[in-house]
């Protein structure tokens, strides 16, 4: 353990997590955690680009001592703890952060932020990189697709400990700015390594961090101070164009404010934003309207599966003004020939999911309209993925996913491979009950052309195509003459 201490000190130098004034403090904490009495040093002369190597042989040690038990979730709960031993205070971040933007400007802040995040194990890197991904050409253009096995599955011991764990409300959600430092249990992940940035978004108060679990290049998650609801209104899309005018490098969006359009934690107000283009930005104009309140912004309808507008203009003032009109008009429309009703009993059923861009001076938004009644018929949601889907897609489809970027299951990675052998003859679909959701769709699959060669490419894009007709499912203006023409209207409207 001193050479593996050793390693994990000069990673720490190398990676700037520590300082060598940092060097005897960081190693005796490490004894401490590792139940070690006396250190001595290795010469180390390595580079590595994550700690992971290191870490598994701590790990390997400290389940050989009886120090933690060989199970995913100990392990994960310790090398984190392990990693806090060679970690900067927050209040270092915070000040490199600032120091960074204020001297070199954002790229450089977040540069820092990001890479620190890899570096210290809060992004899983080797694990998120083992993610699969492809693109499929669809009539909107490119869609991608990933298959995120990132977070390892538990084993029955650990559920039945997940159960015994008596919640203690604090921090009250993942999202809290509470949760940084916090040890985690066998239901919520370590997060000593944690760190978050305090920014103002027209004046309010927010936090910078990066999602662990990284579904696409730098995505971070921007939220609220408090532990307050979603909230979609002028002020939510206001706070977006203040993000952007901070970092122009990322895009940034919100979930819608409702559940079944909405992400999986609608209790805290956040954002997600990121460095990356996603295939939305790409689809082409299906119509451009002149509003003549409104002559500097472009108004454009996208042939895109969920009902897109965008807006774009050199003059915040009108984006937001505008952006206030239709989000405005579409929580109070209704068209019942298309399924859509904007209330029940008061109940609220149009939102909207907003993403914006800042971008040569222009201020672009996306605001893509949502409905989330059920009926008999669709109890799931009238404009959420269909039932006959959800062998593939069961799950909300929030905002990346309006984007054009599918996050499915892990579950599919496994079930589509045996799904192939199945095709091939080589396994019997009846003999897997993981299988037996797929039975349908490997019927029909069993009279499409395929071979050995690439079954595996052919599966790909059939559950790409699955994934587009998830999207069409939750468009409220469908693409056909009347939905187009009624969509058209909605707009002209304005």
């Amino acid at each position: 353990m001193n050479y593996q201490i050793s390693r994990l000190i000069n990673f720490g130098l190398q990676k700037g997590l520590i300082e060598t004034d940092d060097v005897e403090y960081s190693v005796n904490m490490l004894l401490d955690v590792l139940q070690l009495d006396s250190f001595e040093f290795f010469k180390i002369e390595e580079e590595l680009a994550t700690a992971v190597p290191i870490l598994e042989e701590m790990l390997e040690y400290s389940v050989n001592k009886g120090i933690i038990n060989n199970s995913v979730t100990e392990k994960d709960l310790f090398d984190t703890r392990i990693m806090n031993c060679i970690m900067p205070r927050p209040n270092e971040v915070v000040n490199n952060f600032t120091s960074l933007y204020e001297k070199e400007g954002a790229n450089s802040a977040t540069d820092y932020f990001y890479n620190l995040s890899i570096a210290s194990n809060y992004i899983r890197k080797t694990r998120t990189d083992k993610n699969i991904f492809f693109t499929y050409d669809s009539d909107y253009g490119e869609i991608e697709i990933t298959i995120n096995i990132s977070k390892p599955e538990k084993d029955p011991k650990e559920i039945l400990k997940s159960k015994n764990i008596v919640s203690t409300g604090y921090p009250k959600c993942a999202l809290c700015k509470e949760n940084v430092g916090f040890k985690g249990d066998f239901n919520r992940a370590a997060r000593q390594t944690h760190r978050i940035i305090p920014i103002k978004l027209d004046n309010e108060e927010y936090y910078l961090q990066y999602s662990p679990y990284v579904y696409y290049n730098e995505h971070c998650i921007v939220l609220n101070k408090e532990h307050i609801p979603m909230k979609i209104d002028i002020e939510t899309i206001s706070k977006l164009f203040s993000f952007v005018e901070q970092f122009p490098h990322y895009m940034i969006g919100s979930n819608a404010d409702l559940p079944v359009v909405g992400g999986s934690i609608l209790s805290h107000d956040h954002f997600q934003g990121g460095r990356y283009i996603f295939p939305i930005e790409n689809a082409k104009i299906m119509y451009s309207v002149k509003l003549e309140k409104y002559p500097s912004t472009s108004v454009e309808l996208l042939k895109w599966p969920l009902s897109t507008i965008r807006l774009s203009s050199d003059k915040k003032k009108e984006v937001l003004e505008l952006s206030e009109k239709i989000l405005e008009k579409w929580k109070n429309y209704s068209n019942i020939d298309l399924n859509i009703i904007n209330k029940t009993d008061e109940v609220r059923h149009n939102t909207i999911t907003p993403i914006v861009r800042y971008e040569n001076g222009k201020y672009i938004i996306y605001l893509t309209l949502r409905n989330n009644r059920t009926s008999e018929d669709y109890p799931f949601g009238i404009f959420h993925p269909h039932e006959s889907l959800h062998h593939i897609k069961k799950e909300n489809i929030g905002l990346i996913e309006v984007m054009g970027l599918a996050i499915l299951p892990a579950r599919l990675k496994t079930e589509l491979e045996l799904l192939g052998k199945c095709l091939l003859g080589q396994e019997d679909i009846n003999k897997h009950e993981s299988l037996e959701k797929h039975y349908d769709w490997y019927k029909d699959l069993k009279n499409k052309d395929f071979n050995e060669n690439n079954v595996k490419e052919f599966i790909e894009e059939e559950t790409a195509k699955i994934f587009v007709k998830a999207l069409d499912d939750c468009g409220v203006f469908k693409l056909d003459e009347t939905g187009s023409k009624a969509f058209i209207e909605f707009v002209e409207s304005i």
